[in-house]
């Protein structure tokens, strides 16, 4: 897998973000050091809760593009889904 679809939040059931990325380490770095300014730094959105690979980055781009339109309620299921606790996933990717 080589192209990521991944959640992000600022703590647990706080401000979402969705993204899509070739790199997921370095871009969850990005978002952990607020190298960009913009949304996910303005919120202290930090803790990768949820990714999905593929190897197509055009099939991530169109995942992305469909969570982004779903509801709250349903991002937070996928997320419980596999990540109750919403535990930080981003010191397991290191390891």
């Amino acid at each position: 897998m080589n192209c990521f679809v991944y959640l992000m939040a600022s703590a647990y059931r706080g401000t979402l973000y969705i993204g899509v990325t070739s790199n997921l380490i370095q871009r969850v770095f990005q978002h952990k050091t607020r190298v960009f300014e913009g949304f996910t730094a303005e919120h202290g959105i930090d803790r990768l809760v949820w990714f999905d690979g593929t190897n197509s980055i055009e099939a991530a781009i169109v995942r992305e593009k469909q969570m982004k339109e779903w509801k709250r309620a349903w991002k937070i299921r996928l997320v419980e889904e596999s990540n109750p606790n919403w535990r930080d996933l981003y010191p397991d990717l290191l390891q």
